[in-house]
C-alpha cells in the first residue's frame, strides 16, 4: 500500500481526524436550560467561588493542549503550524483512543519563544495538561522550563515521550545481553531534545558513561561550536573526554542509540562495538541502520522506529499513560521520579524479554493502565513525602 496515497486521500475524504461530540443531550428546552442558559450561570458562579470547581464541573481535568510551532516536525523540519495540523491531529486521537484524553491541537503562528509561553500561560485555565510537540532545539527546552510553575503538568513528548521508551527499552535489552546500565557505555548519535532528555533520564538512572554526538562530531570540551544545552549536559557525559567522530564513537560501545537521521551507521560500526551490541536505530522513516542489517553485522538486539519491524520504539507508548496518570493525580507537573516509574511499568510489561522483544507493541492496551498507575502513584508518594516534611 502506498501510505502517502492513501493518508491524503482518507484525510480528504473525512477532513481531518477529530471532532468534538457532546456529553449532554440538548433535544429538550429543560436539556437547554440546563446545558446553556439559565441553568449555566449556576455553574460558572460555582467555578467562580472555587477554581478548582473546573475539574468537576467542566471537561479541564480531561483536556490536553497539544501545542506546537511547526518548527521541528517529524523529519520534515520547519514546515510551519498550518502543516504540522496532521501530525497534532493523529496526536489527538491517540490520547482519545489509547488513554480516553480529549487532546486538541493548537498550532501556533509564532516561533518566537516568549509569543509561544505567553500564549499557552493565556489558555492554560481551557486545560488539564499541555502537550508541547515537535518545537525546534534549543527553544523547546527553554519554553517547557519557563512553563513549569503553571500549575498544570507541560511535557515535552520529543523529549520525555522519547526518553521514557528509550530508558524502558535498554532496561530490557541490558537484560537480554547481560549487562548493567551503570557499566555499560552508551552512545547517542543526535544531540537534540529527544537524546538529551534520554540521556539526563538515563544518567538519572544509573548511566554513567555516555556520549553524544552530532552533526560535527564527538560532543566534548574542546569544542567552541556547542550551545548551552550541550555545554551543560558535558557534566553527565563523555567522561574521558574523547573526541572523533560517530564510528569513534561506537568503538566498544554497548548502547547505540539513535536519535538522528536515516543511513549514517554502518555494518563495520556495529561490528567495532562491544559483544552482546543493543542497537536502538530509531529515525523515522529511514533509521540509521536497518534493522537487518544491524543484526546481520553482530547487534544482539535491534529495536527501531518502525512500525513493520520488531521492537518499535515509538512514544505512543509512554505519552497516553503519562498524562492519564498525571490527570487522575491532579498533578500540577510531571517529575523525574514520574518518568522512571513510567519507564519501568513499561519494561516490566515484557515478562521475559528477548532480542525479539524488548517493548511492548505500540497498541498494547495493557500498556496504558500500567503507566498511568505507576505514574500517578509515583506522584503520590512524591507528594506524601513532602507533606511528610
Amino acid at each position: 500500500m502506498d501510505y502517502g496515497t492513501e493518508a491524503i486521500a482518507r484525510h480528504r475524504a473525512t477532513r481531518g481526524k477529530v471532532s468534538i461530540a457532546s456529553k449532554m443531550p440538548v433535544e429538550t428546552m429543560d436539556d437547554l436550560s440546563i446545558a446553556y442558559t439559565p441553568g449555566v450561570a449556576a455553574v460558572c458562579m460555582a467555578i467562580h467561588a472555587d477554581k478548582s470547581e473546573s475539574y468537576a464541573l467542566t471537561n479541564r481535568g480531561n483536556a490536553v493542549a497539544v501545542v506546537t510551532d511547526g518548527s521541528a516536525v517529524l523529519g520534515l523540519g520547519n514546515v510551519g503550524p498550518e502543516s504540522a495540523m496532521p501530525v497534532m491531529e493523529g496526536k489527538c486521537i491517540l490520547f482519545k483512543g489509547l488513554a480516553d484524553v480529549d487532546a486538541y491541537p493548537l498550532c501556533l503562528s509564532s516561533q518566537d519563544s516568549e509569543v509561544i509561553i505567553q500564549t499557552v500561560r493565556a489558555v492554560a485555565p481551557s486545560f488539564g495538561g499541555v502537550n508541547l510537540e515537535d518545537i525546534a532545539a534549543p527553544r523547546c527546552f527553554e519554553i517547557e522550563e519557563a512553563l513549569q510553575d503553571l500549575g498544570i503538568p507541560v511535557f515535552h513528548d520529543d523529549q520525555h515521550g522519547t526518553a521514557i521508551v528509550v530508558l524502558a527499552s535498554i532496561i530490557n535489552a541490558l537484560l537480554v545481553v547481560g549487562k548493567r546500565i551503570g557499566e555499560a557505555k552508551v552512545v547517542f548519535s543526535g544531540a537534540g531534545a529527544g537524546s538529551i532528555a534520554s540521556a539526563k533520564l538515563l544518567h538519572d538512572y544509573g548511566a554513567r558513561n555516555m556520549i553524544l554526538v552530532d552533526s560535527q562530531g564527538i560532543v566534548q570540551r574542546d569544542r567552541t561550536d556547542l550551545n548551552a544545552m550541550k555545554m551543560e549536559m558535558l557534566e553527565i557525559t563523555n567522561p574521558a573526554d574523547v573526541s572523533g567522530s560517530l564510528a569513534d564513537a561506537m568503538a566498544l560501545a554497548d548502547v547505540f542509540v539513535g536519535l538522528s537521521v536515516g543511513d549514517i551507521v554502518t555494518q563495520d560500526m556495529v561490528r567495532s562495538m562491544a559483544p552482546g551490541a543493543v542497537v536502538l536505530a530509531a529515525a523515522n522513516p529511514i533509521p540509521e541502520i536497518m534493522p537487518d542489517l544491524a543484526a546481520e553485522a553482530g547487534a544482539a538486539v535491534v529495536g527501531t522506529g518502525r512500525s513493520d519491524f520488531a521492537n518499535q520504539i515509538n512514544n505512543s507508548l509512554a505519552f497516553p499513560g503519562v498524562f492519564r496518570g498525571a490527570l487522575d493525580a491532579r498533578a500540577p507537573r510531571i517529575t523525574t521520579r514520574m518518568k522512571i516509574a513510567g519507564a519501568e511499568a513499561l519494561a516490566g510489561l515484557v515478562a521475559e524479554p528477548t532480542s525479539e522483544r524488548i517493548i511492548p507493541w505500540s497498541l498494547d492496551r495493557d500498556v496504558v493502565p500500567a503507566v498511568a498507575h505507576a505514574v500517578a502513584s509515583a506522584w503520590h508518594s512524591e507528594h506524601g513525602l513532602q507533606d511528610g516534611h
